[in-house]
């Protein structure tokens, strides 16, 4: 099963970064709060990042201050639909099975407009 990561990150200001391994990189979602259930949580859509970030706590090079590994654990993607009627008007939605240390529970994920989504626990 695929792995996925959150990471609580301290610089520029405190966020919660959401990575899912997708082939070989993490896609990533900067929340600027805590995952919580029953609660949207906007995030945005950033950069991939490396594998190694699966495993990684501690200082982020560049003085960009650290990160802790707020919950681990795998996923599996339950639906996946993409609807487009024009460039400005589509919607990404993703259904997730998280199964974590912290986190077992569902995970929807819907975008409206990129690079902004919202997350929503269940």
């Amino acid at each position: 099963m695929p792995r996925y990561v959150i990471l609580e990150h301290d610089w520029p200001q405190k966020h919660w970064d959401f990575m899912l391994e997708v082939g070989d990189v993490l896609q990533t979602w900067k929340l600027p709060i805590a995952p919580a259930a029953n609660v949207e949580m906007p995030g945005e859509k950033t950069f991939d990042h490396r594998l190694m970030y699966l495993d990684y706590e501690g200082p982020i090079s560049g003085d960009r201050g650290s990160v802790v590994r707020w919950d681990a654990g795998s996923y599996e993607l339950i639906v996946e639909k993409s609807r487009a009627r024009s460039k400005r008007d589509h919607i990404d939605r993703r259904l997730i099975q998280l199964e974590g240390k912290r986190l077992q529970c569902m995970l929807e994920m819907t975008c409206r407009e990129r690079p902004n989504w919202t997350l929503r626990l269940s």
